[in-house]
């Protein structure tokens, strides 16, 4: 009876141990999809291409993504003219001059900030054929050098913790150490009472 509740607890740390172990390892399902932005009142509807609102026609405008870069960096430019269908020229003392071409009904360019442009604001001119410009601004900013992480020995708890590699090993070490102390403790032999 003693060997048969053993034989039964051992199986129960077994499986306590071996289930978290095998829930960290399960594939998780694919998340879904993000359903579709719907534009607000008075917001322009996306166009079917790219997905990105299309302005009013006529609407001469230079936009520069991120606003904010490091030197060294691409920047994205996306203009419109009157007419989207003929290249424009975007100049800055950024990136120098250049060439925005139609794509998805605008005028796009990735230029790089050059590497020795120092830290300021930067005046972005588009430059339309028809004679029309618009500007916007680009924010250069130092170029942030990474920091070594903080020095706390081995390493292993420098991230916030165990890394999750470590869950199915340890889990795992602990159901074969269940096993073991069942298989030891149903296997032993028991003396007669009284002798």
């Amino acid at each position: 009876m003693v060997s048969i509740t053993l034989h039964r607890a051992a199986l129960a740390v077994a499986v306590g141990a071996l289930v978290p172990a095998l829930w960290h390892a399960a594939p998780t399902s694919a998340a879904a999809p993000p359903a579709a932005a719907v534009p607000g009142p008075g917001q322009p509807a996306p166009d079917d291409e790219g997905g990105e609102p299309q302005p009013p026609p006529g609407v001469v405008f230079v936009e520069v993504t991120p606003g904010t870069v490091e030197p060294g960096y691409l920047v994205g430019i996306r203009a419109s003219c009157h007419d989207n269908s003929i290249p424009a020229t975007v100049v800055s003392d950024a990136f120098g001059r250049v060439q925005v071409q139609p794509q998805q009904g605008l005028l796009r360019a990735a230029p790089m900030v050059r590497d020795r442009t120092r830290p300021g604001s930067y005046r972005v001119k588009l430059e339309c054929p028809d004679g029309a410009t618009a500007s916007t601004a680009l924010q250069v900013v130092k170029k942030v050098k990474p920091s070594p992480g903080p020095h706390t020995g081995f390493g292993g708890t420098a991230g916030g913790g165990l890394p999750g590699g470590l869950l199915v090993p340890g889990g795992l070490a602990l159901t074969i150490a269940g096993a073991v102390v069942g298989i030891v403790a149903a296997r032993r032999p028991r003396g007669v009472a009284g002798s």
